[in-house]
């Protein structure tokens, strides 16, 4: 099948994100990378073009540049979808510009600044029914789509109890360290991150994996964060109380000065009948609890797995996968919507995800200031 010509949006020399995007979209082999703007400094971004084989004419200056250039060009020659893997005060107008012109996109998260602007997104989308997926990697886990699969047929009876947790140690030795460090960080300027640090980061993976898994909605939340040292403008720990409805509650957890820890992400939904919990550090397997039976471990590639499931794994059983293949599902549910392809929901998160999380950042972010109070969604 002729690949998707594909553009990026930043992700050149040294861009963790970007690289796993590239590596991602050869995972699932839909995608051809043909063109981009790699870098702010033109010279370097024409560098990288060169070292990964990019024709120069395809490199371009800026987004109105790429815009311009591909759509001189005869339409079976374009690119067709932009993957925008820059810093977050970014994402919105080039995604805005990226769909105004009739490209598809793919965007890391969060997808925006504020909730407005996601808003404004989600309607551009509906206009132009333009193929929009927002890259909350974890959703593309076999394990995690099979504990979507689980709840949503009832095994685990009526949900009582959620709790997800996200703690990293990163920032530990730049926050005490010097001033330079810090002021080194993007992530740390509000400016380039935006409202948060901490929950727009990954606090912010974990709410969307809660929704994700159990189809629920986040009614209300209240929140309590702290920069950790004096001098930080952003949240980087904090706890969220969580609301479903009358009797269903939840907690999310999320710290970036956690020392010695590196992503562990983790989600337990406890039900009447049995519950279910899964750990991004060891994804292969996904543990189901219960009072009456043997504890359960499901592991992909078996044929007790539900379709969707199975379908995601890209290894034979006993061979381990990781962020990369989950990264490259979503951009193999992304390559079938583009095409006209039927496609389950839920393969890849979608612009309503995007609002759904910034309505969750700066309700996060709101009930903190306000002095820990409930926000409705």
């Amino acid at each position: 099948m002729k690949k998707i010509k594909m553009g990026m949006i930043g992700g050149g020399f040294g861009a963790f994100i970007g690289d796993a995007h590239r590596r991602a979209s050869r995972i699932c082999n839909d995608f051809e990378l043909v063109g981009g703007v790699f870098d702010a400094d033109f010279e370097k971004s024409l560098e990288f073009a060169k070292n990964e084989g990019i024709a120069p004419a395809r490199c371009y200056e800026s987004v109105g540049k790429l815009i311009e250039g591909e759509l001189a060009l005869p339409a079976g020659e374009r690119i067709e979808v932009v993957s925008i893997v820059t810093p977050n005060a970014l994402h919105f107008p080039f995604a805005k510009s990226i769909l105004n012109a009739g490209f598809h996109v793919v965007c890391e998260k969060p997808m925006t600044m504020t909730v407005e602007e996601a808003e404004e997104l989600e309607k551009i989308v509906g206009e132009t029914k333009l193929t929009f997926a927002l890259t909350h990697t974890y959703t593309g886990y076999p394990m995690i789509r099979q504990m979507k699969d689980l709840i949503a047929k009832g095994t685990l009876g009526t949900i009582q109890r959620i709790d997800a947790q996200y703690y990293q140690g990163w920032i530990n030795s730049i926050i005490h360290g010097t001033d330079s460090r810090i002021k080194g960080v993007w992530r740390l300027d509000p400016k380039h991150a935006g409202a948060s640090s901490c929950m727009g980061d990954i606090g912010v993976h974990a709410f969307n994996l809660i929704e994700y898994t159990t189809g629920l909605e986040v009614d209300e939340i209240l929140s309590d964060l702290s920069p950790v040292k004096e001098g930080i403008q952003l949240d980087l720990d904090g706890t969220v109380l969580l609301h479903f409805g009358k009797n269903l509650k939840g907690v999310i957890r999320a710290s970036q000065v956690c020392g010695g820890e590196e992503n562990n992400l983790t989600i337990a939904v406890y039900g009447s009948k049995a519950s279910l919990k899964w750990s991004q550090e060891n994804p292969n397997y996904l543990t189901m609890l219960s009072d009456s039976e043997t504890t359960r471990i499901f592991k992909p590639a078996h044929g007790y797995n539900d379709q969707f499931a199975e379908m995601s794994h890209t290894m034979p059983s006993g061979h381990p996968e990781g962020i990369y293949e989950a990264l490259a599902n979503i951009y193999k549910g992304t390559a079938r919507s583009i095409r006209g392809e039927k496609f389950i929901p839920g393969e890849f998160p979608t612009v309503h995800d995007g609002v759904r999380g910034m309505k969750f950042i700066h309700s996060v972010v709101s009930s903190n200031k306000m002095g820990n109070v409930w926000i409705k969604l």
